[in-house]
This record gives C-alpha cells, sequence and structure tokens, in this order.
C-alpha cells in the first residue's frame, strides 16, 4: 500500500533524539544483577547479549516469585484489552499482573513519588515526549530485548535517547480533521472552504457550530505554526537553546489561528473535550479538529465519522501536525526487571498489538501491521495515516515540559482577549519556557 510506505519513510525520516545523559545509581533503585537469573546483566537493567538491533529475550528469564504492577489508560477500552493480555500473559509465564488506571500523561507526575517508595508500577504507559525527562531523572531502564525493525522507525526514534531505546511502543496518533457525514457532502480542501461550511451552519443560539477545537492546546495549535514555518525546538528538536515560538512564522500563524475565533465565537472556558465531543454526538458539530481516540465514543453514538487530512491553510500548505507515541517504559525501581521486560514486550508483540487495534482503535506503530486489511482498508484510519504523512513526533528533550503550559497561557490570553498583541505574548512564553526550572539543570 502507497499510503503505508509514505508512512513509513515521513515518519521515519522525522524522529527526533537527544544525547543521552549519564544516569548514575544511588543504590535505592532495583540491582539488575542481582535479580537477573539468566545472562550477564548490568546496573542499569540491560541484559548483555540481548542489547543488538534486532534484540531478543529468548533467554531471558523472570526472576522466581515475580510479581508485576501494570499502569495504564482507563479508556478506549485500554483496560479491557489490558486485562485480557495479561491473563494470557500470567497463563503462559506464570507470573501474577495487577492493572492500575494511570493515564499515559498521569505517570511521570506519580512516578517521582511511588518510584522511591515501591509504589509505582513495573511496567508504565508514558507519552514519548516525556522519554527524555524520564530518562535524565533516571525512572527507565533502556529496552534491549525488542527487535527495532519490528516497529516503525519514527516510534522507535521518538522512544529513544542517544541511540539508545527505552520504550516498548505501543501506539501511534496524531490528529486530524473528523467530519459528521451526514452534515456535509465533501469534505473542505482549504480553510476558506471549512470557514464557508462553517459559517452556513453555525448558529451560536442554538449550540450549534461548524468547526472546533481546543483552541487552548498547544498540541492541537502546534500544526498552524508549522505549517506557517515555525518550530518548537532547532535541529530537529534536539535544541532548547533555539526556540522558534516567537518567530515571525509562528507569530504569522497564531494571527491567522486567532483569527477562527470568528467561526468558533466561544472564550476558552467555554470549549473543553467533554463539550466539543458532546456537541458532536448530538449532530451539532460538523468538524472536530481531533485525534483517533474519538473514534470509538462517536462510532458508538451512531455517528456516520470521516476523517481526512486537515485542509490547506492561506498560504497553501498543509498543517503539519504533532505525532505520538505511547509507549511502555520499564520502572528503575522494580525488583523484577526481567519479568516486566518479559510483560512489555508480550504487550507489544504483533498479536497484542493487533487486539489492542481491535478494542481500542489506537493504531499499532508495528511495520507487520500497516498491511493488515482490516487496518489498511478502513477509511478512518486511513484518513489518520494521510495526516499522519503530514506530522512530526513531539520533541523528546525534557525541555518540552516547559512547553505545554506557557503556551497555553499565551493562547488562552490571545484567544480570549482581542486587545493582546501576538508577538508580546508569544515573546512571554518564550522567556518564561527559558526561565523554567529545565533549564537550570
Amino acid at each position: 500500500m502507497a499510503l503505508s510506505l509514505a508512512l513509513l519513510i515521513v515518519l521515519g525520516a522525522a524522529g527526533c533524539t537527544k544525547p543521552e545523559a549519564d544516569k548514575s545509581g544511588d543504590g535505592t533503585k532495583a540491582d539488575a544483577t542481582d535479580n537477573a537469573t539468566t545472562g550477564n546483566t548490568s546496573g542499569d537493567g540491560s541484559t548483555e547479549g540481548n542489547a543488538s538491533e534486532s534484540g531478543s529475550s529468548d533467554e531471558l528469564a523472570p526472576e522466581p516469585g515475580a510479581v508485576l504492577k501494570l499502569w495504564d489508560s482507563d479508556d478506549e477500552g485500554v483496560r479491557k484489552w489490558a486485562e485480557e493480555m495479561i491473563q494470557e500473559f500470567t497463563q503462559k509465564y506464570g507470573i501474577e499482573v495487577t492493572f492500575d488506571t494511570v493515564s499515559h500523561t498521569d505517570a511521570p507526575g506519580k512516578l517521582q513519588t511511588d518510584g522511591p517508595a515501591k509504589l509505582a508500577a513495573d511496567v508504565f504507559i508514558l507519552a514519548s515526549d516525556h522519554i527524555g525527562e524520564m530518562h535524565d531523572q533516571g525512572f527507565i531502564y533502556p529496552n534491549d530485548v525488542s527487535d527495532k525493525a519490528e516497529f516503525m522507525e519514527s516510534s522507535v526514534e521518538a522512544c529513544s535517547v542517544g541511540g539508545t531505546l527505552y520504550g516498548f511502543p505501543a501506539a501511534i496518533e496524531t490528529p486530524a480533521l473528523i467530519y459528521n457525514k451526514s452534515l456535509v457532502k465533501e469534505p473542505p480542501k482549504t480553510f476558506d472552504e471549512l470557514i464557508d461550511i462553517t459559517k452556513g451552519f453555525l448558529d451560536k443560539n442554538a449550540n450549534k457550530y461548524g468547526f472546533m477545537m481546543e483552541v487552548w492546546n498547544f498540541y492541537y495549535a502546534y500544526s498552524f505554526i508549522s505549517g506557517y514555518g515555525g518550530y518548537v525546538f532547532g535541529n530537529h528538536g534536539t535544541d532548547p537553546n533555539d526556540i522558534g515560538l516567537n518567530s515571525d512564522a509562528a507569530v504569522e500563524a497564531i494571527k491567522y489561528y486567532r483569527s477562527l475565533k470568528e467561526i468558533i465565537p466561544l472564550q476558552r472556558e467555554d470549549i473543553s473535550y467533554d463539550i466539543k465531543s458532546g456537541l458532536f454526538t448530538e449532530g451539532k458539530l460538523i468538524f472536530d479538529f481531533n485525534g483517533p481516540w474519538a473514534i470509538k465514543a462517536y462510532h458508538d453514538a451512531g455517528i456516520d465519522v470521516g476523517v481526512v487530512p486537515m485542509p490547506l491553510l492561506p498560504n497553501g500548505k498543509r498543517p503539519v501536525t504533532f505525532s505520538g507515541i505511547r509507549t511502555y517504559c520499564i520502572n528503575t525501581y522494580t525488583d523484577y526487571p526481567n519479568a516486566a521486560k518479559l510483560l512489555a514486550k508480550f504487550l507489544t508483540s504483533k498479536e497484542s498489538l493487533l487486539k489492542r487495534y481491535e478494542m481500542t482503535g489506537q493504531l499499532p506503530p508495528r511495520n507487520d501491521l500497516l498491511e493488515v486489511p482490516e487496518i489498511k482498508d478502513d477509511p478512518v484510519n486511513s484518513g489518520f495515516l494521510e495526516q499522519a504523512v503530514y506530522s512530526e513526533p513531539m520533541p523528546t528533550i525534557p525541555h518540552m515540559q516547559a512547553v505545554w503550559g506557557n503556551m497555553e497561557t499565551a493562547l488562552t490570553e490571545l484567544w480570549n482577549n482581542p486587545d493582546a498583541d501576538v508577538k508580546t505574548e508569544l515573546d512571554k512564553a518564550v522567556q518564561n519556557i527559558k526561565d523554567s526550572d529545565f533549564y537550570k539543570q
């Protein structure tokens, strides 16, 4: 399939990594040498002899008496999938696993307290943009058991630090234009067309809107900045000293972005994920700028959903969305690193991730699943995959964590206050990013 090939090439070329930081043990984390039952293991949890490009867990035996805890989300059928996989894993390896609901966005914060207290999961789900932060803080072991060639190159790079793979890629996602087929005959190819369609449907008094997005959320707003030639960090997202969020391109992008309030005549506080989703399921919203995680709820509501790439901007360019990877990681405080690696590898096998897709709709980042008919022939998935060609991985350096909140503040002010100056607010955001603790380490 040409689309799958294009996805592999474009996303593979767009991945970004950062130099590996030194991670010294303090004697409080699990000593993998003592816990490993076969093979020579080093103090960083890597198994010598297995750390190759292909990876191998053939000789990796779980520690006697291993009992594991898994953290993952409780949305989109993930919990049900996880429980089924845990049952199969326990039957195969005889290792008991418990499941706790901790999302990929909440795990980093919870690990700060629960890790040292030995309360955290042995295997936890993580958003790939936190990989650098978790690595620098010494919370994650390398993944030296997975075959890198089995996964999309972009997912491997997004889950790596300094060329070393740390994550076990589980899902790839990027937002696109979701639309209600019963409300529009043909999806727009340009934003001018989208605006025209929206104006013909918009009725604020009847709570009807043509287009909506989380206007305060930098995850979505960035697609406009990148579409106008802006960027977060230079050198493919790896240079924290080169911030492009207040560049001329970024200013031009946000000025256009701000003009969309004409068709989304609401304050930031009146736009939430739940409000937007509710309008869509009620047939009161035509276009939703959202990700694949939204599809199941829309299908369950009986909506005939279509998905297409984001329309062309006035400059003729396509908005370039962020692509993210949900990845499993191994907690360095685990007493059972071998068993934890076995679980993470099991959860990201071809069979497990195909089942995850079937139960959650989350797209698997495995090369051997791109051509599976139920994935490649699905019109909804093909829409997200087309947009993925126009996407780039979120930067994984720790400094990225300073971007989200500061850009949300700027976007909120610019959306709510018509008198706010775009350049001034973006300058403030960039300065606040530079003043954050991530630049003092």
